[in-house]
């Protein structure tokens, strides 16, 4: 899958001013508002750069360039910043206009004040604090969702929130141009996974599109030899390979056979322009064997993924995958299987049949073959190995008929308590913030789903600004959780989101 830092995206940086200030006043806010961009883009944690626009003083000038950054393919979210006053009126054509993610920087040319030889041209010159508060008005009057940040652009701590939320506008941007490929339908009776694909594209963006698994068995069935020969080399560089499925062993076939898989499936979404897929156990047609190996491969390289048909997690692993491109740590489909009550921290025990991303693992995973026990198929290969310990979240994407909801919960993975020497697939262990029952209690509340992405690179920050962009329902489960408090925000979001679509 090609890097979304190869895409030529861009934020557009756009600076308010008036014409009353003169031309001399104009080019030193044009200079300054240059230099601020070259600050912002000196930090090494800014995914994307800024591109600084010139600086804008008329209502014509903010529309035109409003609606040239809403119709730029590569145009992914603006900052805007009132350097001096930039009368707010002048902005509700544009703003109203506007399609993209909008960051407010409420910032200023200089850190410290010179308060020895301050005066009025100086002034005139360095208006934001109250600049910005006009502007701060009429996007409140707006009701445009919108991120803040305060202060000096050179701080750390400013430079990481705006990575946050330019993260969170790649987030929106993928969701927007995502397509899912569906292979047969859900699962058979489950809720969860179930929900409206039409409702999904109008809140996200995102394309929801099936195809009958045979399509994917005549892709498999075309895969040249050769092409599966260079893909066993590449597996032997990366992955300890059980011998009997290795080369010369009595299952190597059956390795040869997810190879084919991953080949085909990888060929089909690029061609397609796909950027997640799903599968059901229950709805494998003429395929040999549930794909596993083939999954967990295609979503180490970016590709979302949900099993049993679930493209809302699909869609959402693709999504958060996007937003942490680049980032350590790694995300994966995964569910909440089982529970240790105790002795000792309680804790879950996450994993799935077979399909989990080697990404939060440093591990080199073992490949090999094993029984499912379900869905009446041949023994699938897999990679088997444990998550890295880390800080991390789980995030649960579900349609709640009437709008769509995000979960997510602060986790720390953490090593297994003893050697899970009779596991034979990916997993992971979590300590759940602010403890288990708490947790759980509150997810169920929620309604949350129970399969989620697992992501031990995603900021909360981020996820939050994702959601904000969105205007999705986010419900955060965190050390501060009481499950009254948590009751009542359920209750409040029930109410704001019923009373705000009827606006």
């Amino acid at each position: 899958m090609k890097s979304l830092q190869d895409n030529g995206l861009e934020i557009w940086f756009l600076t308010g001013s008036q014409s009353l200030y003169g031309e001399e006043t104009l080019a030193q806010v044009a200079q300054q508002s240059q230099e601020v961009v070259a600050t912002l883009n000196a930090a090494t944690n800014i995914p994307i750069k800024a591109t600084w626009k010139p600086v804008l003083t008329t209502p014509e000038s903010i529309k035109a360039i409003c609606l040239e950054a809403s119709s730029n393919p590569k145009c992914v979210g603006v900052i805007v910043w009132m350097h001096t006053f930039s009368p707010a009126k002048m902005w509700i054509a544009g703003l109203s206009a506007l399609q993209v993610p909008i960051l407010h920087l409420h910032t200023q040319a200089n850190s410290a004040l010179p308060w020895e030889t301050i005066d009025m041209d100086f002034m005139n010159l360095n208006q934001a604090a109250h600049g910005d508060r006009e502007h701060g008005h009429i996007q409140a009057r707006l009701h445009l969702p919108r991120k803040i940040v305060a202060g000096h652009v050179s701080d750390a701590t400013v430079s990481t929130r705006i990575s946050h939320w330019m993260r969170a506008a790649i987030g929106w941007y993928t969701a927007q141009n995502l397509k899912v490929a569906r292979f047969g339908d859900n699962m058979r009776f489950v809720a969860v996974t179930d929900g409206d694909k039409t409702s999904a594209q109008i809140a996200l963006g995102m394309s929801i599109e099936a195809y009958g698994v045979n399509t994917l068995v005549d892709l498999v069935a075309a895969v040249e030899p050769s092409a599966v020969d260079a893909l066993i080399n590449e597996y032997e560089k990366l992955f300890d390979i059980a011998p009997e499925i290795a080369k010369g062993g009595p299952r190597h076939d059956s390795l040869r056979y997810q190879a084919t898989i991953e080949i085909a499936l990888e060929r089909f979404l690029e061609a397609g322009n796909f950027g997640a897929f799903t599968t059901n156990f229950e709805d494998l047609g003429a395929l040999k064997q549930l794909p596993g190996l083939a999954v967990q491969r295609l979503m180490s390289k970016g590709y979302g993924f949900g099993g049993e048909g679930d493209w809302k997690t699909s869609a959402l692993l693709r999504i958060i995958k996007a937003m942490t491109e680049g980032l350590p740590g790694g995300t994966s489909f995964m569910e909440d299987y089982t529970y240790h009550f105790g002795p000792g921290e309680p804790k879950v025990l996450g994993a799935h049949m077979l399909e989990v991303c080697p990404t939060i693992s440093t591990q080199r995973p073992r490949c090999e073959i094993h029984p499912l026990g379900i869905g009446g198929k041949d023994d699938p290969v897999r990679l088997v190995f444990n998550a890295e310990p880390a800080q991390g979240r789980v995030v649960g994407l579900m349609d709640l008929g009437d709008r769509f909801r995000i979960v997510s919960n602060d986790i720390e993975v953490v090593k297994p308590d003893k050697d899970l020497k009779s596991l034979p697939v990916a997993c992971a262990v979590w300590k759940p913030a602010p403890t288990l029952a708490t947790s759980a209690e509150a997810w169920i509340y929620a309604g949350g789903s129970h399969h989620t992405v697992l992501s031990t690179a995603l900021d909360p920050e981020a996820l939050a600004d994702f959601a904000q962009i969105a205007q999705v329902e986010h419900l955060r489960i965190s050390d501060s959780t009481t499950i009254d408090g948590f009751q009542k925000e359920i209750r409040w979001n029930g109410a704001f989101f019923k009373l705000s679509s009827l606006t």
